[in-house]
């Protein structure tokens, strides 16, 4: 996944210039990086394996430093606090990415809902909303779950 967004961060630094590029790819983590806190926070409990689990997501999908996890994580909590809706974090993740990418964050947030061995309504439902928002099909979304559950 990372290659994929440093390929598309480089074609777009090549019409509007790398600072932009940077700032996308950081807009890019911290959505996503969102939607992870969300799912985490959906049962409503915060567990440290959960949050673990984000982090650990983050550093290996998206080439996030560990260095820089913790701040991300924050942020990514604070934007969840102050948040109404997943829609505009969604909408960016549609718009910029491929559909094997988005497939990989829902990957990701199963993950993050299995982090504790068990899947809360709460978890199991919204991360359905999230592969909605992101025109992710129903059958790719089972065949995803299935996969990291039997891993």
């Amino acid at each position: 996944m990372l290659k994929a967004l440093s390929a598309f961060f480089d074609r777009s630094a090549g019409s509007s210039g790398s600072g932009e590029a940077a700032s996308r790819e950081q807009e890019l983590q911290l959505a996503t990086a969102v939607l992870l806190i969300e799912v985490a926070r959906a049962d409503f409990s915060e567990d440290d394996v959960e949050i673990e689990a984000v982090a650990e997501l983050l550093s290996e999908h998206l080439g996030v430093s560990r260095h820089d996890i913790s701040s991300l994580v924050d942020e990514a909590k604070r934007q969840a606090d102050h948040s109404a809706s997943l829609q505009s974090f969604t909408r960016q993740l549609h718009e910029e990415l491929s559909l094997e990418e988005k497939r990989s964050i829902i990957e990701m947030l199963w993950r993050v809902a299995l982090a504790d061995s068990t899947l809360d309504k709460h978890e199991d439902h919204l991360i359905r909303k999230v592969a909605g928002l992101l025109y992710i099909s129903h059958g790719d979304l089972i065949r995803i779950r299935n996969s990291v559950t039997s891993s």
